[in-house]
């Protein structure tokens, strides 16, 4: 049994990851000032965000439905089965539009739709499962069933920098963004269970940024994980704009869990579709547990 893995591009998985890894990647188009873009593809990171700091009208769109085929299509010419990992049902009807399609008559049966609940590193190392429990023999409803089953063990924590594109965005009323610039208020969102954003916190420094996310994710590990020692469980970063804020979180979190399933961690940009609603200098840190499936 071949099973081919599909994801898109909220996973932040790039055209030379998805070579690299063996993961095809289905585009999310962006409006910005009514012409349309993509990810890695027409629009590059530093073109977005001097775009979006200079308050152009942005929007995100869920992948097209005849980009997603031309995708499973391609895949099915070599592959007898797909798995399809999208972006969390909470925060896109990618999910949705996804499994009504693997419906179809000519895909039952064949392609698969987890909602794994993920983004960004989270969804990209559900996705990078999907190939390694294809390697281990599992055939594509058995990979969309551990999936499903793991989807809420997961758990990304996000720093947001300014109030002003979660203002934007509706998330918080202009009011409330008014008071918390004043106070210089700096929420942790959280995006867990239902893969919906909610908040976590909120502090006043990039300090207590750090502090928050590591407090969160020793939190989730201790208790609704169980795993304390990450003995089982991956800690990834994810970010907007700032790589070098992100490769010296990273070495605070090599210390603050020396014990953890994999030396590296992982440490990637949030995808666009994300990092639209967070802004400039955002950073947020995933712990991610291995299916049992994929234990030693």
């Amino acid at each position: 049994m071949n099973v081919g893995v599909s994801t898109d591009s909220g996973s932040g998985i790039t055209p030379q990851e998805s070579a690299e890894l063996g993961i095809r990647v289905v585009p999310m188009p962006f409006r910005i000032d009514d012409q349309e873009y993509y990810e890695n593809i027409n629009l590059t990171r530093e073109e977005f965000f001097e775009k979006l700091k200079n308050d152009h009208d942005i929007a995100t769109s869920q992948p097209s439905m005849e980009d997603v085929m031309k995708v499973w299509d391609e895949l099915l010419e070599t592959c007898d089965q797909i798995v399809h990992v999208p972006l969390s049902s909470g925060l896109s009807g990618s999910t949705q539009t996804a499994m009504m399609l693997a419906q179809d008559e000519k895909y039952e049966g064949r392609v698969f739709v987890p909602d794994d609940r993920g983004v960004s590193v989270v969804q990209r190392q559900a996705a990078i499962f999907a190939t390694e429990l294809a390697a281990h023999g599992y055939d594509g409803q058995q990979i969309c069933d551990i999936l499903n089953r793991d989807a809420e063990q997961n758990q990304i924590y996000v720093g947001v920098d300014t109030l002003k594109y979660l203002k934007k965005g509706g998330r918080i009323t202009p009011v409330a963004a008014a008071i918390g610039t004043l106070l210089h208020i700096k929420p942790v969102l959280g995006i867990t269970n239902g893969g919906k954003l909610d908040s976590y916190t909120k502090v006043r420094t990039t300090r207590q940024v750090k502090d928050a996310i590591i407090k969160g994710l020793k939190s989730e590990l201790e208790g609704r994980l169980g795993d304390p020692e990450m003995k089982n469980c991956y800690v990834a970063i994810a970010y907007t704009d700032n790589p070098e804020q992100a490769a010296d979180f990273a070495e605070e979190l090599k210390e603050a869990f020396p014990d953890r399933l994999n030396p590296e961690i992982a440490v990637r940009p949030l995808s666009l579709l994300i990092s639209c609603h967070i802004g400039q200098d955002g950073l947020g840190a995933a712990v991610i547990e291995r299916p049992a499936e994929l234990n030693p």
